[in-house]
C-alpha cells in the first residue's frame, strides 16, 4: 500500500496529510493511515457519479483545515480536485498512473475538458506522460525538480506543468522474509523447496489474467511440480475462478485472495510473472523486484521503464504474451538465472525507484506550488 509508506517517509515536521476518499468500501487503507497519525475523512458516494454532489462539502472541508495543496489520483478524484481548486483558489497537483488512450469515453473527456484547470499534471512513466501531451488538449510549463531557478515566481503561469515523478518503494521494508514466506507457503499446502511464480493483481481486463492462467497451464505441462500465486481480487473473480476450473489447473494455481499485506506473498514468490496489456508504472511490480523477485513481463507501459531485459527480468511484446511461457520454464529450470535476475531486480529498484527519492522529489513541488500559485 503505497500511501501509508509514503507517510513513513515524509517529513512530519513540516507536512500535515489529510486523506479523502469517496466509495465507502474502499477503505483498505484506512487502518494503516490512521495509525500513523494523519486524518482521513471519506465523502461518502454510491457512483463516481455523485462524487460530483460532495464539491461543495470538499471545498469547504479544504478552507476550514487551511490545506495549502490538494493532491489528487484517479481521474474520477482528479477531476472533484479540480472543481474543489476553482472554488477554493488551493493549488492541485493531479498523478495520473494509466494511459489516457485506455479510459472510457466519459472518463477520457471529463479529463480532457478539466485538464487545464489544475496546477501541475505528474506522470508515473515516460510513456504515462507521451499519453498525457498526445490526448489532454492543453499546453504545458516544463518543470524539473529540484527547482534551481526561482525566475518563476510570482509570475502566475496560467499553463499547468507537466512532470515525471516515478513511483517508488521502501526497500527498506520490502526484503525478502523467508520465514513469512514459508508460513504463506505452508498455509496454501506448498511445499518448502517448490518453485512458485506469482503476480499481485487487481483482477481487471489490462491485467489479461485469463491470459496468465493460459500461460500457467502451459508452464505446468513442461514443469508440472510448480505452483502459481494469484493475490488480489476484482470484478472478474468470478470468471477467473470459471477459467482455473476449466483449465484444470486449481490444485497447482492458489488464489487467496485480497490481501492488505503482501510482503510475505512476494517472500514465497520465485518468480513474479505479469501478462498486463496495458500499464502505467505498477507498484506490485516494484515491491515484488525489491523483495528479490526475478520477473518475467510483457513490455507494457512503464514495465519496460523499469525492468531492464536480461539483467532486471525477461520481457516480451505485450502481443507475443505466450513467450512467458518459455521465460518461465527457462527461469524454473535454471537456477543460475533465476538467481541472477533477483539480483538485479532488487539492485534496480533500490537505484532508481526508492520511496525516499519519489517522496523528496514530491515535497518539493508541494512546496513550490505553494509559494508560486497559493
Amino acid at each position: 500500500m503505497l500511501l501509508p509508506e509514503t507517510l513513513k517517509v515524509h517529513d512530519r515536521e513540516q507536512f500535515d496529510f489529510h486523506f479523502a476518499y469517496f466509495l465507502p468500501w474502499k477503505n483498505q487503507m484506512v487502518p494503516a493511515i490512521e495509525v500513523l497519525g494523519s486524518q482521513v475523512v471519506c465523502f461518502k458516494a454510491k457512483s463516481n457519479l455523485q462524487m460530483f454532489l460532495r464539491v461543495r462539502e470538499i471545498s469547504r472541508y479544504v478552507q476550514e483545515h487551511q490545506i495549502d495543496v490538494i493532491h489528487s489520483h484517479l481521474p474520477w478524484a482528479g477531476v472533484i480536485a479540480r472543481l474543489v481548486g476553482k472554488n477554493t483558489g488551493v493549488p492541485v497537483v493531479y498523478t495520473e498512473h494509466n494511459k489516457w488512450e485506455r479510459y472510457n469515453k466519459i472518463t477520457y473527456w471529463l479529463n480532457k475538458l478539466s485538464f487545464s484547470w489544475q496546477d501541475a499534471a505528474v506522470a508515473v512513466s515516460d510513456d504515462v506522460q507521451q499519453s498525457i501531451r498526445k490526448n489532454a488538449g492543453t499546453n504545458f510549463e516544463e518543470l524539473f525538480l529540484p527547482v534551481v531557478q526561482q525566475d518563476n515566481l510570482n509570475k502566475k503561469v496560467q499553463k499547468p506543468y507537466l512532470l515525471n515523478i516515478l513511483n517508488g518503494v521502501n526497500t527498506a521494508h520490502f526484503v525478502r522474509d523467508e520465514q513469512a514466506g514459508q508460513q504463506i507457503r505452508q498455509d496454501l499446502g506448498i511445499s518448502a523447496n517448490a518453485l512458485v511464480i506469482g503476480t499481485v493483481s487487481v483482477f481487471r481486463f489490462q491485467k489479461r489474467l485469463d491470459v496468465w492462467m493460459e500461460i500457467t497451464a502451459d508452464i505446468l505441462k513442461r514443469v508440472p511440480e510448480a505452483h502459481f500465486i494469484i493475490v488480489g481480487d476484482g470484478p472478474l473473480k468470478e470468471e477467473l475462478l470459471a477459467k482455473r476450473k476449466a483449465l484444470g489447473i486449481e490444485e497447482r494455481l492458489h488464489m487467496p485472495g485480497l490481501k492488505t499485506d503482501v510482503k510475505p506473498y512476494f517472500s514465497a514468490i520465485n518468480i513474479y510473472m505479469m501478462s498486463s496489456i496495458f500499464e502505467g508504472l505498477p507498484i506490485a511490480l516494484l515491491e515484488a523486484m525489491s523483495c528479490g523477485c526475478a520477473v518475467i513481463s510483457t513490455k507494457a507501459g512503464g514495465v519496460g521503464e523499469v525492468v531492464e531485459d536480461g539483467k532486471s527480468g525477461l520481457l516480451c511484446e505485450a502481443d507475443d504474451y505466450m513467450k512467458l511461457a518459455d521465460y518461465g520454464v527457462q527461469l524454473l529450470q535454471n537456477k543460475e538465472l533465476r538467481a541472477t535476475l533477483a539480483a538485479g531486480a532488487r539492485a534496480r529498484v533500490q537505484a532508481d525507484f526508492s520511496i525516499d527519492k519519489m517522496t523528496k522529489q514530491l515535497e518539493e513541488l508541494y512546496l513550490y506550488l505553494k509559494e508560486e500559485r497559493g
